[in-house]
Formats: structure tokens, sequence, C-alpha cells
């Protein structure tokens, strides 16, 4: 009898150059393909920091699932901002506005907002949604402020932090998926996949591969 024949793995594209999503997805057991959007972030706005989120996410998958390259693939785009008073922080323009970030952060909570948008380039089929994660900040003092924002780390983060960082130390705890808040919620992507009729074990890659 004939083995019955191995439906090959689906390619899975990264609409992100975020180092820490892509290796959220590889500790994950996932291969996925990076492939930058270009998106202009500040060209885009929304009535709330989820919204935006959710926006910024569905135009870099948009984006580049529209790509000859992203053929026959699943794109997922993710976007984050820390949502505090109401108000939708991205990455600081520059380290006083670091500075002023963490001064106005330290002791409090915000909730991190993650916008997911998957993309099936072989059917067009797409799925979005966005993971909440509440972080209570820890109370740094100027000079470990100062400190930080020197490191350059912050400048490159979604709200100035993170918690696969430096920045660490200064975050008391989470309410939430930790993973969301690193930028990208592995649970959420799950249920994306399975929207669109893949099993997230389907793109596990063996391992040593």
């Amino acid at each position: 009898m004939n083995a019955t024949p191995t439906r090959p793995a689906r390619r899975l594209v990264l609409a992100s150059q975020s180092p820490a999503r892509l290796g959220l997805l590889r500790q994950a057991g996932l291969a996925p393909e990076v492939i930058v959007s270009g998106v202009d972030e500040e060209a885009l706005s929304a009535a709330t920091p989820a919204a935006l989120a959710l926006l910024l996410a569905e135009a870099k998958a948009a984006a580049v699932a529209d790509r000859p390259a992203a053929a026959d693939a699943l794109v997922i785009g993710c976007d984050s901002v820390l949502e505090l008073d109401g108000q939708a922080l991205g990455k600081p323009a520059d380290a006083e506005e670091a500075i002023a970030r963490w001064k106005a952060m330290r002791g409090r909570a915000g909730v991190l907002q993650t916008g997911h948008c998957l993309i099936d380039t072989a059917t067009g089929a797409r799925t979005s949604a966005t993971a909440a994660t509440t972080v209570r900040f820890g109370t740094p003092d100027d000079a470990e402020i100062a400190a930080y924002v020197a490191s350059g780390e912050p400048l490159h983060v979604a709200g100035a932090f993170t918690l696969d960082g430096r920045s660490a130390p200064f975050v008391d705890g989470i309410d939430g998926d930790p993973g969301n808040v690193i930028g990208l919620s592995l649970p959420l992507l799950r249920r994306l996949l399975a929207d669109l009729g893949t099993t997230i074990t389907d793109l596990w890659q063996p391992r040593g591969a």
C-alpha cells in the first residue's frame, strides 16, 4: 500500500523587521520568512489605541501580501502601541521623549495593544484581532531612567520598553500574555490560523531544522 503523501507545510511570512517577533515565532517551532512592509506608520491614525494597532497591523500585512514574493503564503502583520491615559504611544522620537515617557509611566499601569492581521495569499482570506496586556511599571529613579535611555533600547520599541531587554527590571508585573508585550501573541496567532483553516502544529518545523 502506498503511503499517504504528506502535505507540504505552508509558508509563513512575517511582515515585520522586529527581531523580537521573529524570535517568538522561532521559539514556538515556526520558521517564518521576513518581508518588511515599508508602511509609513506616521501616516495612519485611528480613534483609539487598539484601533490604531489593528489598522497598522492590517496595513503591514496587506502591503506584503500584495507582493509576488508572498505568493501562496500565510502573511502575519503586527503592530504594538502602549495605551496610557487614552493615548497611543509608539516608539519615542528621541532620547528626550523616552525620558519623559518613562517619568510619566513609572508607578503606573498601561495597556500594551498589539494588532494582528493574518492573510492567506492563496485564497485572499484574512482575519485580524487585537490582543491587550496590562503592564504595571515599577519606579526606576531618574538615574536609572537616564541610564536605560542612554542604552538606546527604548528608541526602538513601542512604549519605550520591552520585557525581553534592559527595561525588564523596571516592570513590576503584567496581566495577560507576555508575548503580546514583546510583540506578538502566540495564542492569538493560533486562533487566527484556525480561522483560516490552518492548525499551528502544521507549521511546526522538525527539531534541529
